[in-house]
Parts: structure tokens; sequence; C-alpha cells
């Protein structure tokens, strides 16, 4: 069938918005018509990456919503005019999935980011009958049309607010997970939030729902740290790294339970695990490159670092789980998202990085 969607050619270069051919779903995929998807830095990675390891003509997009209009002959979890939310891939049968650690599957990458099905084939063709990348985090939802993965598919419920949900697959879950499932944080308790961005703010609002008492929010913008302060942060800290440690320490009476980093910023992970208390945990899902280091002597105490993937999300449990919270007025996401056109997703993708809006969301035209 004929589709519209947003190519990226070159690493280096604009997304396209081109005519596709999509292709007819395997036994375990799922044809959806996609309604809106959000825009993550995750999608944009390969601007980052040296131009050898672009891996050509590729469709992204992978925090997809909307219904589906045909299944494989073995899909079992959802059929045709489902409401649905696409999420991250996973084998299914490794260590890491046999314990429900999806996101950490040993195939991670084949499974999400190969630019394909795990045995190479694409599900897009271009009209000069070039092969165009599928299956990014088992989706590819830059796109009017997509064939996922069954267990990318999360179906949701039918009276859900499905422009509005695709954050849910990835980003918004993430943030919230670090602090519902990673830390597992607990009433009463001191959580630093570093990065006042779709994921930190997710993780503010999901500290509320939590019940933790203090809620120390960092960025270097005013304007993110008023949003911050809405959705829950007690205390709202900037500075020097210094001055991050100094100000979290005397909001907590000495050092916090928890921190979670989504900056992939080394100062600032320093700054946030040096504030823990003796036995305090730090999260980090922030993309960063390089080294990190910290002192010795500060972690033989009791303090953990943990790496985050996805939250540490079953997806079909908790991306529900989250919709309900929302539904019930405790996790107000929506209101971080900013829609554009499909055809303005080069303009998205410059207000994301200038931090002009927060969370950008596709919506695919009729």
């Amino acid at each position: 069938m004929k589709i519209t969607a947003a190519v990226l050619r070159t690493g280096s270069g604009p997304f396209t918005i081109e005519k596709l051919e999509l292709g007819s779903p395997g036994p375990r995929e799922v044809l959806v018509r996609v309604v809106a998807a959000g825009m993550c830095h995750t999608d944009l990675l390969s601007r980052e990456l040296p131009p050898e390891f672009f891996g050509g003509p590729q469709v992204y997009g992978h925090e997809g919503a909307g219904v589906v209009e045909a299944i494989g002959s073995e899909v079992e979890s959802v059929k045709p005019g489902d409401n649905v939310v696409l999420s991250f891939n996973s084998c299914g049968s490794c260590k890491s999935c046999q314990r429900r650690r999806y996101p950490y599957c040993f195939n991670f990458s084949l499974h999400n980011m190969s630019g394909g099905r795990p045995d190479g084939t694409s599900a897009f063709t271009d009209e000069g009958g070039q092969r165009v990348g599928s299956h990014y985090f088992g989706q590819s939802s830059f796109a009017t049309h997509t064939i996922a993965a069954e267990t990318s598919v999360v179906k949701v419920n039918s009276s859900a607010p499905i422009r509005s949900m695709g954050p849910l697959g990835c980003g918004i879950q993430t943030g919230a997970g670090a602090i519902l499932n990673t830390l597992a944080v607990e009433a009463g308790t001191s959580v630093v939030v570093s990065g006042a961005g779709a994921l930190g703010l997710s993780a503010v609002m999901a500290a509320k729902v939590a019940g933790a008492s203090t809620i120390i929010a960092v960025d270097r913008h005013q304007s993110r740290l008023d949003l911050a302060k809405k959705y829950g942060a007690t205390h709202t800290v900037s500075g020097t790294p210094a001055d991050i440690t100094a100000a979290i320490q005397a909001a907590t009476g000495g050092g916090a339970d928890y921190a979670f980093d989504t900056t992939g910023n080394a100062a600032v992970v320093r700054a946030s695990q040096a504030a823990l208390n003796v036995i305090g945990t730090i999260a980090l899902a922030g993309v960063g490159f390089g080294d990190l280091s910290v002192d010795f002597l500060s972690m033989i105490s009791g303090r953990t670092i943990t790496g985050v993937m996805e939250g540490d999300s079953v997806p079909n449990e908790f991306i529900p789980h989250l919709a309900r919270l929302n539904a019930d007025g405790k996790f107000p996401y929506h209101e971080l998202i900013t829609e554009f056109p499909l055809d303005q997703i080069n303009e998205a993708e410059k207000a994301s990085a200038s931090g002009a809006v927060i969370k950008p969301v596709l919506v695919m035209p009729d």
C-alpha cells in the first residue's frame, strides 16, 4: 500500500516527506494506521554519529500511537480496530526477557536499531524501488501507516485520547518508570531529578504519585524549573555542580535517598551522586558520550549507581497503568506536548533542540 512517511536519507540532512510502498504484515506483525508519534532525542542520535555509521535511508519514530488495521496470522494480542501505543521491541527469549527485563534484551540492537526486521528485510521501499529502513524500535512510526512487531504493540482503552499517547511508548515511560520501577521510590523519601525536559518532568510527576516528600528538580533554565514546581517539585536548584550538591544536601538534611539523571552530563551526575546519603541510589538515563568518574570512597559506603532503559517497563502493563493515572488527573504528561503536522518535522526537531518545546508530537495527515 502507498503511504506517506518522513525519511532521513543522510545523518546530517533534513527529513524529507515521501511516498513509500508499505508491505504486508508478517505472521507476528501488525499493520497500524498511525495517528500521531512523539519525537524523542533517540530518533536523532544518527546526527551525532560519524557518517559511516549511518545505515542508509530510514524511517524513524518510536513513540507511535494509532489504530490497528490488519494483523498477521499468528497475532493474538490485538485485533483490527484496537487503539494501540507502540513501544520498543525485544526478542522474548534471552535471559533478560525470560526475567521480564525486556528493556535489557540481549538482542536489543537487532530488534530495535538494525534498520529493519531481525532477518534484514524492511517493510518500506521508495518510489524508485530502493529499500528504506523500517522497524526502528519495532515500529518506525514517522509515517501514516507502519508495520510493527507484535511485541511493540500495546493495546489501550478504546476511549483513551490516542492522539496524545505516543510519548508513553518511550520518553514518558522512561522518566516515570525510573522512579516507579527502577528506583521504586517510597512515600516519604527524597528524590533528585536532574534535567527538566520530558523525561525529567515525567519523573517529577511520578515522584509525586509515589508520595515522595522532597522532590528536587535541577535545571539551568528557570522556565523549566517553574514547570517542575507546577508538577510536584518541592525544591528547585540551578548553578554550579558544587552549588547543586550543597543545595540538595541542605534540602534533604544531609543527603537524598534517590536521584535520577536525564542530562548525560558527567559533572551533573557527579554532583547528584555526591549529594546522596550513604545508601542512596542514582539512576542514569541521560545519553552521554565519554567517561564518568566517581570517587571510589564515596561508593563503598553503600551508594549505588545504575543505568535505566525504558523505565524498566513491561510495556503492556506499565503503559496502561500510566494511561489510567493520566485519566485520573494524577499524571498530566499530555500538558508537555506541542503538536506539529508531519510535514513540519524539521521545524519540530529544531524546536525541540532549542528547548522551545518539551515534547513535540507529529500528527499524521488524514
